[in-house]
């Protein structure tokens, strides 16, 4: 068998579960359901973020597959963006070149959406692409007006819960994110916002760490050495959140990543909550985001039903079983066209 996942870094590099859809005819258009993320803000609550007019982007997602050897039991899955209150994604045309067993689209849990791809039987020199196009509105996300009224929430739902442990490379637990987290509740005063609280992290983290390029590491690692890149910095501001019970998770976009916190408005129960953006590493952004990258997935813990250990991110991969010497060759692509 030739199984094959792309790294993380190759992941964030190559940028530059309950199936939701059954596609069965190759030349089609797509369809998927997703959130209403560009609904009319008629009910807009000052403790909310607001959003920009919309930039539309066209992006293509798929694999090309060519192989010097016959094969079976093919299958290839790919991460494609999803609807949320920032973007809309509207799924175009497809080029579907070679033979392909079934074509599905499924939701994962926590965040993040798969196109899976089986291929049957392939025989030798033969090729296949599978390439789908995007529309993209891609929305800034604009700071509340109002944060004083905003708490951390008292009580956190089941559906919650994966934003508040520890995470692969997240290692909440750690005694030196547990020291720090312990030394900036003690500079808490009384009656101060839970956004105050959160901004207290952020500056923290950015005092702590000095942005530099390097191999992966947990959170933990980049507090010890006072050093790490985009990811090492907003798994650290997700540790210390997370130790400060309050909901937050990693955003995947090509190239970057970000952290998201989560606080509902004092008196106003979980349908008052909100989701707020802040840059780690980079360009200082606190509750807002001004960002023409499309989100790819948002979360720092999945399951992954081909894979056996929950996964931070969920990458490119590709399996087979060869009838002979040799190995499939293959290009996952995640393009900017326009």
């Amino acid at each position: 068998m030739v199984a094959a996942s792309f790294s993380r870094r190759q992941w964030l590099a190559a940028s530059g579960g309950t199936m939701v859809a059954a596609l069965l005819n190759p030349n089609g258009v797509l369809a998927q359901t997703g959130s209403a993320a560009a609904e009319a803000e008629t009910d807009q609550k000052p403790h909310e973020p607001t959003y920009s007019e919309s930039k539309s982007f066209d992006w293509q997602f798929g694999i090309k597959l060519d192989t010097p050897v016959t094969f079976t039991n093919g299958l290839a899955t790919f991460p494609i963006p999803m609807d949320w209150p920032e973007q809309t994604v509207t799924i175009g045309t497809r080029d579907v070149s070679g033979q392909i067993s079934q074509m599905q689209v499924r939701d994962l849990p926590g965040g993040a959406r798969q196109v899976v791809v089986g291929i049957a039987r392939m025989t030798a020199n033969s090729s296949l692409n599978v390439l789908l196009n995007y529309r993209i509105d891609k929305r800034n996300i604009i700071a509340p007006a109002e944060t004083d009224s905003l708490v951390i929430p008292p009580r956190v739902g089941r559906e919650m819960r994966s934003y508040m442990g520890s995470s692969p490379m997240i290692d909440t637990t750690n005694g030196q994110i547990r020291a720090l987290s312990r030394q900036l509740a003690t500079e808490t005063q009384e009656g101060e916002s839970a956004w105050v609280t959160v901004r207290r992290i952020y500056d923290r983290v950015r005092e702590e760490v000095t942005y530099t390029e390097g191999p992966i590491r947990n959170a933990s690692d980049a507090l010890k050495d006072g050093k790490g890149d985009c990811e090492d910095m907003t798994s650290l501001f997700v540790a210390l959140c997370r130790n400060a019970k309050i909901p937050a998770r990693m955003v995947w976009i090509p190239g970057h990543c970000y952290p998201e916190f989560y606080l509902e408005r004092d008196g106003g129960g979980n349908d008052s909550g909100c989701w707020y953006p802040c840059q780690a590493a980079g360009t200082e952004q606190f509750g807002e985001m001004q960002e023409d990258r499309p989100v790819l997935q948002k979360g720092d813990r999945f399951k992954v039903p081909e894979q056996r250990k929950i996964v931070r991110y969920v990458a490119e991969f590709f399996r087979c079983d060869r009838l002979g010497k040799g190995s499939p060759r293959f290009d996952f692509v995640r393009e900017l066209k326009s």
